[in-house]
């Protein structure tokens, strides 16, 4: 069953440079207890997408201008802000890439957890208190009842991270988007952060959105990808698939850009450069960097075709 069904947004970002097409025509569906990633290069749109989700995509310049977001029955796009504020946090959680700036400096973490149940779920101070030491100690965090009583500051990058999971999970949503969820951490910390995420989503049956450029977290993680390059989804297939069998070129270069240890162990990048946002390229927006590049492709955008349990924004896969 669809929890989450996305119909062609378009986030734009109106500047003096010209118009940004941050999210250019996404359609995307995340299933309930599902967990989606979504992948592609710094400035690809993952984050903005992840924003326009929740509607908080800065504006000004920001504005979602077209578009459906439906979240069960409930179209988001339309619902009045103060209905909004209800389901953020509540029915939706959100993993920010950052701790620091998603933590409030000057209260207690506990506090902070504490909050957002006294919002959503009416507890009552001291009820919302021992319910967000409960959560510290859910996310793995010791001495729960010490730690909520610290400032931000007090904690170490993988505690501030538990907190942040902690806070997003706090009212039982349905969805939890994870922007970035380990990119600031060390590399022992991302294992025991990926597996207190998988752990805590099948137990809360909650769908997740893992917003990310590491490959070997959507690995551990997830059972469908979407990639997206320049503001578009360019292939959306099953996990085992994409990297067994990637069928858009810039899919593939990124398979071939992650080193791994059973082969030559130079790194392949991807040749060129992201394009602006502000001046795309005629025709498909990956042409000026694919080695398989025709005439075609610089003259006319291709849509995103189905192929089986896959979709690709390629002519070599056009019917």
């Amino acid at each position: 069953m669809q929890l989450l069904t996305i119909s062609d947004l378009q986030t734009q970002f109106f500047t003096s440079h010209g118009v940004a097409h941050a999210v250019d025509g996404v359609s995307l569906h995340v299933d309930k207890g599902e967990p989606l990633a979504i992948v592609g290069e710094s400035g690809c749109g993952k984050t903005m997408l992840a924003l326009s989700i929740m509607r908080l995509v800065p504006s000004p310049p920001g504005k979602i201008v077209s578009g459906s977001i439906r979240l069960g029955d409930t179209e988001l796009l339309t619902l009045p802000e103060k209905d909004m504020q209800r389901i953020r946090g509540n029915r939706i959680g959100m993993i920010f890439q950052e701790p620091m700036t998603s933590l409030n400096p000057v209260f207690k973490v506990g506090e902070q957890i504490a909050e957002a149940l006294r919002l959503h779920r009416k507890l009552s101070q001291k009820d919302a208190k021992d319910m967000a030491v409960d959560m510290l100690h859910a996310v793995g965090i010791p001495e729960a009842r010490r730690r909520a009583a610290a400032y931000p500051h007090e904690l170490s990058g993988g505690m501030r991270q538990r907190v942040v999971i902690a806070m997003a999970l706090a009212c039982d949503p349905e969805l939890v988007l994870a922007d970035e969820p380990t990119t600031a951490l060390d590399v022992t910390i991302q294992a025991q952060i990926l597996e207190l995420m998988m752990e805590l989503q099948h137990k809360r049956q909650a769908s997740v959105i893992y917003i990310t450029h590491d490959l070997g977290v959507v690995a551990q993680t997830c059972t469908r990808v979407a990639v997206m390059y320049a503001g578009h989804i360019v292939e959306e297939s099953p996990v085992e698939d994409i990297f067994h069998e990637p069928l858009h070129p810039y899919t593939k270069g990124l398979m071939r850009s992650v080193p791994r240890i059973d082969q030559d162990q130079t790194l392949r990048p991807i040749s060129g450069l992201v394009p602006n946002l502000y001046d795309l390229p005629t025709g498909c927006r990956f042409h000026p960097r694919c080695p398989y590049a025709m005439d075609k492709c610089r003259e006319q955008a291709p849509e995103l075709v189905r192929d089986g349990s896959r979709r690709v924004r390629c002519w070599l896969h056009a019917s």
